[in-house]
Parts: C-alpha cells; sequence; structure tokens
C-alpha cells in the first residue's frame, strides 16, 4: 500500500500523456487529516528545479495537504514560465480539494531543460483527483513516479501503538549526495508536530538516503517529503519512531540500489576505526565515486589498492601504514601492506561489501555505490532520446 498504508492518506497514479511510452507519469498524495503536520529534505545542489524552489518555501509552514508529483518532465532549468508553471499546478490541486495552493507540494522528475506540456499536466490532475483511493492508489502513484526505475520502490512498518510509516520512492540514475533518491514521499498516521518531523527526517535521512553514491552526480530535484495525518492518534516518542522511520528509509535505500541504471553489483562500503562519523562518511564517498576500483568490482577483481588510493586523496585522520582492507570478508590488506591471499575472495555475488578500517579512533559510517558497467554508459548515452 506504500503511502496510503497510514490511515487518512488516498493516492492515484494515471497517466497524463507526458511520457511518450503512454504509462503512468503523474502522482498525487492527499493528506485527508485531522493533522497536516509536515516536513522535508531537498537536494543542495545550486541549481534548483523550478518544483523544489516552490516546495522547499510551502514546506517552511511546517504543513502539507497533498504533494503533486510528475515523472517525464524535470521542470528544471526552465526560468521564470517553469516556476510559473510549478504555481500552476498547485493551484489546479487545490481546487480540486478546495484548499489552498499554500500547503501543496510539486515535484518533478525527467529530462532537464524542457517546459512541461501544461496542455496535458493539467487535464492529469484532474484525473487523478477523481481516482483517489486508499485501496490500489499507493502503488499507482509509486509507478507512476518511475523514470528509467525498472521496479516501483515502496516500504512500510507498523509503530507500537498502532501507527504506520509508509514511503514510496523513485531513482535509478544521478544516486548521489544530496538525498540521492530524486523523489521520496513518506506518509504517517502517527500524531507528531512539524519540528519533531523535521528532527526525524534528517536524522534518519543522514544515515540512509544521504549515504548512497552510486554514481556521484547530483540531482537539481531531489526531494523527500514526510506528512503525518495523526489519524492513528498515537503520538510515540520521537526515538522510537525516528529508528521506525529510518527502517523505512533503509528499505527504500536498498531498493533504489539495487535498481540503480546498468548496475550489476550493489556495494557497500563499511568505514570503522574512524576519528569521527564526518571522517567515515568522506572516506566512504571518496571510495563510492573512484571509478578504477566500480570498474574493479564489476570485473570481480578484488583490487584494494584502489582502495587505499581513494582514502588517500581525503583529509580523514589515519596514518598510511596503520590502514587495513577486507573485501567480503578476506582482509586483503593489513597494515598498509598485503594481507590475507586475494585469491580467498568470492566476487561473485551481486553484494559485495568493502570493509576500511582506519585504525583511528571508535566511529564508523556505511555508504553504499554501485559497480561501473557499459550498461550504464550506454542507459546514460541515450538517455535524451
Amino acid at each position: 500500500m506504500s503511502v496510503t498504508a497510514p490511515r487518512g492518506f488516498r493516492a492515484a497514479g494515471v497517466v497524463a500523456g507526458l511520457k511518450d511510452s503512454g504509462t503512468r507519469d503523474l502522482a498525487l498524495v492527499v493528506n485527508d487529516g485531522p493533522s497536516r503536520a509536515a516536513a522535508g529534505v531537498f537536494t543542495r545542489n545550486r541549481v534548483k528545479a523550478a518544483p523544489v524552489l516552490w516546495t522547499e518555501q510551502v514546506v517552511k509552514g511546517g504543513r502539507l495537504r497533498a504533494v503533486v508529483l510528475n515523472s517525464g518532465g524535470a521542470n528544471a532549468c526552465t526560468g521564470s514560465d517553469g516556476f510559473q508553471d510549478t504555481h500552476a499546478t498547485a493551484e489546479k490541486v487545490a481546487e480540486i480539494l478546495a484548499d489552498s495552493a499554500g500547503e501543496i507540494a510539486v515535484c518533478s522528475t525527467g529530462l532537464i531543460g524542457e517546459r512541461l506540456p501544461m496542455d496535458r499536466l493539467l487535464p492529469g490532475v484532474e484525473t487523478a483527483g477523481a481516482e483517489l483511493s486508499r485501496g490500489d492508489g499507493g502503488l499507482a502513484a509509486a509507478d507512476a513516479i518511475r523514470t528509467t526505475d525498472t521496479v516501483a520502490k515502496i516500504a512500510f512498518r507498523q509503530g507500537e501503538g498502532g501507527y504506520m510509516i509508509g514511503g514510496m520512492a523513485k531513482g535509478a540514475g544521478m544516486l548521489a549526495p544530496s538525498l540521492a533518491t530524486m523523489l521520496c514521499v513518506i506518509t504517517t498516521d502517527a500524531d507528531l508536530d512539524a519540528a519533531a518531523l523535521d528532527r526525524a527526517l534528517r536524522a534518519a535521512t543522514g544515515v540512509t538516503l544521504d549515504r548512497l553514491d552510486a554514481d556521484g552526480c547530483m540531482s537539481t530535484n531531489d526531494t523527500v517529503l514526510l506528512m503525518a495525518s495523526g489519524a492513528s492518534g498515537a503520538t510515540p516518542d520521537e526515538e522510537s519512531f525516528t529508528a521506525l522511520l529510518t527502517e523505512v528509509a533503509a528499505d527504500l535505500t536498498r531498493q533504489l540500489l539495487v535498481d540503480a541504471e546498468g548496475a550489476s553489483k550493489a556495494i557497500t562500503i563499511e568505514v570503522v576505526g574512524a576519528a569521527s562519523v564526518d571522517d567515515a562518511v568522506t572516506v566512504g564517498r571518496s571510495i563510492a565515486r573512484n571509478n578504477l576500483l566500480k570498474c574493479a568490482v564489476h570485473g570481480e577483481d578484488p583490487n584494494w589498492g584502489r582502495v587505499l588510493s581513494a582514502v588517500g586523496t581525503t583529509d580523514a585522520v589515519f596514518e598510511p601504514d596503520h590502514l587495513n582492507v577486507a573485501i567480503n570478508g578476506v582482509w586483503v590488506c593489513r597494515n598498509g601492506a598485503v594481507g590475507d591471499d586475494r585469491d580467498k575472495v568470492d566476487m561473485r555475488p551481486r553484494d559485495v561489501t568493502i570493509t576500511v578500517d582506519l585504525s583511528a579512533g571508535p566511529h564508523s559510517a556505511t555508504v553504499w555505490t554501485t559497480d561501473l558497467t557499459a550498461d550504464y554508459v550506454h542507459e546514460n548515452s541515450a538517455y535524451s532520446t
């Protein structure tokens, strides 16, 4: 049920004609309350799409009645006309719901630099409004936000006290911090205020979606929204809610990882023994973005030298002759030199784990990435056509 698993939410996913494929391309998620508390986190790319600029302002109010999302066009780098298109989309949703456009979020994903066909998008919003439901609407909405995703991505969990958290996400390319996902909507029927939702969302995404770095490319459209209806009447403590939200976000992160464009390996990078969490994340991201290493993993070569090379480009605290590296559990590098026989490493499974021990402190972090394949190059060279 995805975003409609929690009570108080309806959703729809429809064909508006934005995609040449004729598949679903417009989604609408509506919060029927009684609460409308909301929070959001967005791309840190300085080039922001019009829907991001709009939704950032809307979320500052701490309330959302609905979010409308389209695939088939990013509405990024479209100037003032593109921003007016976003405003018109929000106004159309507000008209359907007899509500205020100031509480309507807008998200878009697709090709950058092209105006959206508003003569198709706005009628599509009307169609979505007429098809809102709690039953099939959640899965249809998750399907409608896909671009190069091969499958819809959904997750949900039930918390103590009877409340639920549900989510949907899309993303297969341009997967890098910040937020990785391009688009993600998470709903809950817990009764929490906007400030609590904001703290929980930032904590959850900080160790999940923000640690996915498949290709080092940061989107102009990254948006993660958290909406609370309060319909369960349950008010969980913030710590337990954040833990459950993190589970949902981690589930979605894993689904994004295994569906990344062209990938044949899902790589987990564990950095331990760091002087600080920031050092651990910095090292993890450097390894995740090392194309030589990503090619080696694709070729099933346990080339630990490329790991050390990536670690050495960072400003993290470590001594080169104290570094240790394990690949799929085999410590192929010990104290900055040759360790166990690399022939013991089995690189055939889809999941590959690289563990780096900096031997500099008690902190750790995990970053996820993928291998670099010919399929990835082909898919992205042909994307605009």
